[in-house]
């Protein structure tokens, strides 16, 4: 009892010094309630969501009283909040509804239109399978014929003959959930055309600023073309699609791809401009500024621009993040409060996290986020160095406080976003700070606000002389990314840090950004068991797609693979990156060395010495290798009963998506994707064998 009521003091004690940093743990427990909430195998109960609501009168009532009580039971509210608000979406999201499985004409409702390199991608709404077909609940993206002539634009109707698909399953059990993140988006499927499309001018609407996005793009595109050009329209609109891929690599070797996603350096810029421009303009003119507040007048212009620009760039993640910041920071300058804080970063977490909870687990949210944290908590622990470094103010002491502050920035955003960008891309780019120094400037001080200018002259048609001074600066960004991508080493493979190892790594960073005292430095230990996790994690030894015409094995730190026509690329290099490996090879016709052994009608694995085999058939030859083989793998069905051992074939992933298998000593543990994420509303049913949809389920099974 003596030992509570002593630990009980030293954590009021703890909570008393750090009072000032309670409330944004408020915004943490939300986002730990969201990821309790996807975390679950089916779908929670009502009564579990309406925990909320009661906790948080409860914590407010006990806060006026027991602060720190108060505090405790808030935070558990603010769990049940996150945890209702992923509960309320995913109810109301619209429903799944599979597109068939053969080419039809496709027409729908233009929303938006996005320029890839080789044609056009479209966005349909009010999507219909057939002139007689009910209207989907979800849109669909199309990409036309790269030799298509056809032009659409946002409003148009468009009748096409398509092949549409599903959204994919994810890679293997336990990969980014790709039907998860477009049940949230509202896409019902992807497809493309198969023949010429036909448009109707005007018969519907398209998204907010979907039309001026599309021509903003179109007038960028006459005056700086290439890929200089969708940069510029990147930066502009926030459509990245018709960058080449050599260049999107190029970005993203470099360290620089944040600069093609639009966010807080981007809004910062315009709302900063724009500040700037209307207050000179308001003191410019001596009679305005005697009559109006030239400082709260340039801020609400300032918030209006930066409001514009996030619903032009199409109201991502990190925008809604960075705008919701820019609010707080507007307005404490004026009213006279600290801008940025750690609190303002928690209050726009929050928002991001009531509107869209399933941003949380991707990789837009938690860079940004983990990039501002970082900068915050690094401003706060170096502002007087920086102060002190600043001195008198001369010219040569500012020069050194403005690299000090470009290297530090660059050095704690790299660090705080790598390991989020080795956990979902799996590499590791070393020359980031080498490239920002060079093209963060050129961003800020040319590229942009030409674009500002440029966007401005647009309805007089003189865009023409800043679009040409915006393309030059393009170019010069895109040079540093092709010169650092081409240092020897500038980006690595590495096995990716596991979701588990990511929640811990996040957890030590909040751990020691948010607090102020010297037990932060708890966090220090969590974060380099995070960074550990990988040695730690094992990958699946044995994968198989969700069409068996991708399958691997991995052994001895090589990946063995039987591909098939039609084979996904992407699903190959999403197993490839769970191993931190580059390249495959192909199961051989004859070898029989090491742990592989392959004949003309099955290759055999053994892993470990003593431990159990794997076999790949090449032919029905099942019966060979039942009861013998601790596991049997087939890319077509395996006729009759394999008594005696576990098989993966045609049928088993027809029915429960991919695979995967763990082999250790021990045995194999198989796990299918059904079982991995279970009964949640954003996995398909079990599809059910042709000519047995109408038997009562005890039949079917």
């Amino acid at each position: 009892m003596t030992r509570l009521r002593a630990l009980a003091d030293a954590a009021g004690l703890m909570l008393a010094l750090e009072r000032g940093r309670l409330a944004p743990w408020l915004a943490v427990a939300m986002g730990i309630g969201v990821i309790v909430y996807f975390s679950l195998r089916e779908e929670p109960s009502a009564w579990v969501v309406a925990v909320a609501p009661p906790l948080v009168v409860v914590a407010v009532l006990v806060a006026r009283q027991a602060p720190h009580a108060g505090w405790a039971i808030g935070l558990l509210a603010a769990a049940a909040l996150g945890f209702g608000s992923a509960a309320w979406r995913a109810g109301h999201a619209a429903p799944l509804a599979a597109p068939p499985m053969r080419a039809l004409m496709v027409s729908g409702i233009v929303q938006d239109v996005d320029l890839l390199p080789e044609g056009r991608r479209l966005t349909l709404g009010e999507v219909r399978f057939g002139p007689d077909e009910p209207v989907q609940p979800r849109s669909i993206r199309v990409r036309l014929r790269g030799n298509d002539p056809a032009q659409p634009a946002p409003g148009d109707r468009v009748t096409v003959r398509a092949l549409v698909r599903a959204p994919s399953a994810p890679a293997f059990p336990g990969a980014w959930d790709f039907q998860r993140a477009a049940f949230f988006a509202g896409q019902g499927g992807a497809g493309f055309a198969i023949g010429p499309a036909a448009v109707v001018p005007s018969a519907g609407t398209g998204r907010p600023l979907s039309g001026l996005r599309a021509t903003l793009e179109a007038r960028v595109a006459a005056v700086v073309p290439g890929a200089a050009g969708a940069v510029a329209s990147a930066l502009m609109t926030g459509g990245q699609s018709a960058i080449p891929r050599t260049d999107l690599t190029a970005m993203r070797d470099s360290g620089l791809a944040h600069l093609l996603s639009v966010s807080g350096l981007h809004i910062a810029i315009v709302m900063g401009v724009t500040f700037w421009v209307v207050r000179l303009l308001i003191a410019c003119w001596r009679w305005l500024a005697l009559r109006v507040d030239g400082k709260a007048v340039a801020g609400v212009a300032a918030l209006a621009a930066g409001g514009f620009y996030m619903v032009l760039t199409g109201s991502q993640v990190p925008m809604q993040r960075s705008f919701a910041t820019a609010v707080l920071v507007t307005l404490a300058l004026l009213t006279g409060r600290q801008a940025i804080s750690m609190r303002s970063l928690a209050l726009a977490a929050a928002a991001v996290i009531l509107l869209a909870p399933d941003a949380m687990l991707g990789p837009s949210f938690q860079m940004s986020f983990g990039a501002v944290l970082a900068l915050i908590a690094g401003w706060e622990a170096l502002k007087r160095p920086m102060a002190r470094l600043r001195g008198d103010g001369t010219w040569w002491r500012k020069s050194l406080v403005f690299a000090a502050g470009l290297i530090g920035t660059s050095v704690l955003a790299g660090f705080a976003t790598a390991p989020f960008a080795l956990a979902h891309f799996g590499r590791v780019q070393w020359y980031g700070v080498a490239a920002n120094a060079v093209a963060v400037p050129l961003t800020s001080v040319l590229v942009m606000p030409a674009g500002m200018v440029a966007a401005a002259l647009m309805p007089l048609g003189l865009e023409g002389p800043p679009l040409a001074v915006m393309g030059w600066g393009c170019e010069a960004v895109l040079a540093v990314a092709r010169a650092v991508a081409a240092w020897p080493g500038a980006a690595q493979t590495a096995r990716p840090i596991p979701p588990w190892g990511l929640g811990v790594f996040a957890l030590g960073m909040i751990w020691l950004c948010l607090w102020h005292r010297r037990w932060r430095w708890l966090g220090a230990p969590m974060m380099v068991l995070g960074l550990a996790s990988p040695a730690l994690h094992r990958a699946p030894d044995v994968f198989v797609s969700g069409d068996a015409r991708l399958i691997a094995m991995v052994v001895e730190e090589q990946m063995w693979l039987q591909r098939q026509s039609g084979a996904s690329t992407l699903t190959r290099e999403s197993w490839l990156r769970s191993h931190g490996l580059v390249e495959a090879r192909p199961f051989p016709a004859e070898a029989a060395s090491g742990a592989l052994a392959c004949g003309s009608g099955a290759c055999i694995l053994r892993p470990l010495a003593e431990g159990p085999n794997v076999v790949l058939l090449r032919r029905d030859a099942a019966s060979d290798h039942c009861g013998r083989a601790a596991l049997v793998v087939s890319p077509e069905p395996v006729r009759g009963r394999c008594d005696g051992s576990q098989v993966i074939d045609r049928f088993s992933v027809w029915r429960n998506g991919p695979h995967a298998a763990w082999i250790d000593a021990h045995g194999v543990r198989v796990v299918s994707d059904r079982a991995w994420r279970g009964d949640r509303p954003w996995v398909p049913p079990a599809p059910v064998p042709r000519g047995q949809e109408q038997l009562p389920p005890a039949a079917v099974e």
